[in-house]
């Protein structure tokens, strides 16, 4: 699944050049996880000012309220000046001055949604129970600390549900759990504010890392310039089962949590 590193690669990849461009037309393939809220046609003829984040929603600001896409579980977006006929698994394409905005996504699990702002729904209800954004100024310690002391659930089950801190994927979890010394199984509501202090600093070292290294492609993420991401190739602990940890040389384990797998150093994380 893409997660915040992936997202915002993949809204650098493009934000540059589609900004200022006209939409010339929009059209919708197979239904996707949510209606799109409009005729893909009343699109046309508005402008494309913006591109933000929020958690994993990329935001396009037009001149008319907001366009929220979601990649799911297996989606991409590629932007380009000749994009070819859409295929079996391409199921939104933004035709602009600029180039075509093509969203793939063979499992269907992502969304494109219009929105009259941010402030109205759909985009309400998708944005407000999202946490702090781990990359802004907005991701303060104290904060942080006290959301993590009303949490009685373990530590990366909470840092997984992105009420507290949001887009700390399954990978990026597991990789700051490993660099703050913290054992996924620990209660949340446990961590001193020393500890979460570490694990404060932890996520913001690892998910930066991971945005410089273009993200994690596992499967068949890639950008919308189609550049593919490395972080993978330095993970910790990540798919590392039964491998030598990095800096005791014990095991790494694999547990699951929640139907996810968590990997772990039981030496180095207490």
């Amino acid at each position: 699944m893409p997660e915040l590193p992936e997202v915002e690669v993949t809204r650098r990849s493009f934000a540059e050049r589609i900004r200022g461009a006209r939409i010339l037309s929009a059209t919708m393939g197979k239904p996707l996880r949510w209606p799109l809220g409009l005729d893909p046609q009343e699109l046309a003829g508005l402008t494309v000012h913006e591109v933000g984040r929020r958690g994993k929603y990329l935001l396009l600001e037009l001149d008319q309220g907001v366009l929220l896409v979601h990649l799911g579980m297996s989606g991409s977006l590629a932007f380009s000046p000749y994009p070819g006929a859409p295929g079996t698994h391409d199921h939104f394409d933004l035709v602009t001055t600029a180039g075509t905005l093509r969203l793939h996504d063979p499992r269907r699990f992502g969304a494109v949604v219009w929105a009259e702002s941010q402030q109205v729904d759909p985009a309400r209800k998708l944005l407000s129970g999202l946490g702090m954004e781990p990359l802004s100024e907005e991701f303060d310690p104290a904060r942080f600390h006290a959301g993590l002391k009303t949490r009685r659930a373990p530590i990366k089950q909470v840092l997984l549900a992105g009420d507290v801190v949001v887009g700390v994927g399954n990978i990026y979890a597991s990789e700051a759990l490993f660099l703050a010394g913290i054992r996924p199984t620990v209660r949340a509501s446990r961590l001193s504010r020393i500890r979460s202090d570490r694990l404060h600093a932890a996520i913001r070292q690892v998910l930066a890392r991971a945005v410089e290294r273009g993200g994690s492609t596992l499967r068949d993420f890639s950008s919308a310039t189609g550049d593919t991401g490395h972080f993978q190739l330095e993970a910790a602990v990540y798919g590392r089962a039964a491998q030598p940890c990095h800096v005791c040389a014990s095991p790494i384990r694999m547990i699951r949590q929640g139907q996810r797998s968590t990997f772990f150093c039981p030496v180095c994380q207490a």
